[in-house]
């Protein structure tokens, strides 16, 4: 009988958690609805990227000329293009580009930032001084001319374009670290550290870097989306992703113009791309932020 009994309270506390669990998880969404939309579309884009080739109903890149300018229908649901290719086959497959060019451009560019800040504030003096003077010119230029300039310089295939898209992404990563890690420098660890004759590598590496992390993931979380928004304008411009790859920019350079009125659907649907993924990351990064600020969380 008291076996019987310890296993019904047993029974009741894992129960007891596990509502709790699901309560604080509803109290999440509840708190950063936002963020939460943002990672369901995050999530849907991946499951897009991995999958591409089981959901996507058609080749994105068999051309069928018998079949152009088709509007959505029951055959193809979002309609076919110049081509004759299926727009949502194309579009499926474009997320893989989206993602892949803005994860790899986002990442490079933060991560870049993040070293370059930590160092120049460790360093600091005269090495300090020309960095942020190097990081002021950076900053004066658009990003889109930056990018611009990358790929008119090197070429438009895919490991400069992601070179292109990151160079522009060093300046805010590097300033906004720096200020972070320029507080961290004063710490008392940072200061036994070096007594204690620690290489610089390793105490910027060890000490420092990882108490500036919270401002890293939210850079390169937003940077995501900015990066995917700039690929687009790279293609569009004809200076991205080249044909016959499937690519959001592409697209709707296709039919921005010529088929305007013709066949909108065929620059629509990638406009309403580009903007859902956009969109969702800079939720994502907000709500990132607002949970790593130690401020707005107290709050």
């Amino acid at each position: 009988m008291a076996t019987t009994d310890n296993t019904i309270e047993l029974e009741l506390a894992e129960l007891g958690d596990n509502r709790s669990a699901l309560r604080k998880f509803f109290d999440l969404i509840r708190n950063h609805g936002l963020g939460a939309t943002g990672g369901i579309i995050i999530l849907f884009m991946l499951i897009m990227t991995l999958f591409a080739h089981q959901i996507a109903p058609y080749d994105p890149e068999l051309n069928n000329f018998e079949k152009m300018h088709l509007p959505p229908g029951d055959t193809f649901w979002l309609g076919t293009d110049q081509f004759g290719r299926d727009l949502l086959s194309r579009l499926i497959h474009g997320t893989q580009t989206a993602l892949l060019i803005g994860f790899a451009a986002a990442f490079s560019g933060a991560t870049l930032g993040l070293v370059l800040g930590v160092t120049s504030a460790y360093l600091g003096g005269t090495f300090d001084l020309l960095f942020q003077r190097f990081i002021d010119v950076l900053i004066a230029f658009p990003t889109i001319i930056i990018a611009l300039t990358m790929v008119s310089i090197f070429g438009t295939e895919l490991k400069y374009v992601i070179v292109a898209i990151a160079i522009p992404f060093i300046p805010d990563a590097a300033r906004i670290v720096r200020s972070n890690a320029l507080s961290i420098r004063q710490i008392a660890y940072v200061d036994a550290a070096r007594a204690l004759g620690f290489s610089t590598a390793r105490i910027i590496l060890r000490h420092m870097l990882p108490n500036v992390m919270a401002p890293y993931l939210v850079i390169l979380t937003a940077n995501i989306g900015q990066a995917i928004l700039l690929e687009a304008s790279l293609s569009y411009l004809g200076m991205g992703v080249q044909e016959p790859t499937p690519a959001w920019g592409l697209m709707l350079q296709g039919g921005a113009e010529e088929y305007a009125e013709s066949a909108p659907w065929i620059a629509f649907f990638p406009g309403l791309a580009i903007t859902l993924s956009v969109f969702g990351f800079n939720l994502f990064g907000d709500a990132v932020r607002d949970a790593l600020d130690p401020k707005l969380r107290q709050q």
